[in-house]
């Protein structure tokens, strides 16, 4: 079983500084074997938010996957935003937007959904999806892999279509094709789970869906901060939603989750 922390949206620059060291305890508490950042760690992408957001990442466990987010790109410099949108985060945070993660249980691989052009929306291309492919393809089925964007490739019933990333449906075709089994994301600070199987009609094919919410910005959008915590096994999934809970001063469990590994896809767990 591998266990893992997923946070999004930290948003360095629009955050609530007194959330910061309840998260980090909460967070070495769980003693995840990965933590997973699915983007928008600083507000407006400026140098002070990524320090901000690098000595931050610097205190959580490791190993650690981080993709950035489109709050990551410079909005008010138009020069900065078009011909080096994301050398800051390349400095202080990697130099590598698409990291990826993998052991015998777990194939984890990130994916850089921000754009320049589209501004608050993401996209997906033939070649980023075509590296997924051929990283997730020759491993073993027994291992469950998982991919990591700042954009959505579902929704809530809730939420706006707009914030699905742009190209997903020729995505979610080749990563059915991989064996993808896992779509970790955040982008719209509301936490859900769920599977692809309304959204995406692709025979036996279900990818589990885990949406973050916004761990300690101030812009929550309704619900109270939050993030996951995923128990991964090669079968079952659990995901636990850990979120801030004022009176005991720390990160509690409010919802929980299995999903079952089936022939169809990932489906939630049926209860008796």
């Amino acid at each position: 079983m591998r266990n893992i922390v997923h946070l999004s949206d930290l948003h360095f620059g629009a955050c609530d500084a007194t959330l910061l060291a309840p998260l980090l305890r909460r967070v070495r508490q769980l003693e995840p074997h990965l933590v997973v950042v699915s983007g928008d760690l600083t507000q407006r992408a400026r140098a002070a938010q990524f320090r901000e957001a690098r000595q931050y990442l610097d205190q959580l466990p490791s190993p650690q996957i981080v993709v950035p987010g489109n709050h990551d790109i410079p909005l008010y410099n138009v020069f900065q935003r078009f011909f080096s949108p994301l050398d800051k985060y390349r400095r202080y945070i990697n130099p590598d937007l698409e990291p990826a993660y993998i052991d015998d249980e777990i194939a984890v691989v990130g994916v850089n959904t921000a754009r320049s052009l589209t501004f608050k929306r993401g996209r997906i291309n033939e070649e980023q999806v075509q590296r997924v492919h051929a990283i997730l393809d020759p491993i073993d089925e027994r291992v469950t892999k998982i991919i990591v964007t700042h954009h959505p490739f579902d929704l809530p019933d809730s939420q706006s279509e707009r914030d699905i990333v742009k190209r997903a449906d020729m995505a979610m075709q080749m990563f059915a094709d991989g064996g993808a089994d896992i779509l970790l994301a955040g982008h719209i600070h509301v936490t859900h789970t769920g599977d692809t199987s309304a959204r995406y009609k692709i025979e036996g094919f279900a990818a589990l869906v885990v949406q973050a919410g916004t761990a300690i910005s101030t812009r929550h959008r309704g619900e109270t901060n939050s993030f996951n915590f995923l128990c991964v096994e090669s079968d079952a999934v659990r995901v636990d939603q850990y979120g801030w809970n004022p009176e005991r001063q720390d990160y509690t469990v409010v919802n929980s989750e299995t999903f079952d590994y089936t022939r169809d896809g990932w489906k939630e767990h049926s209860r008796s």
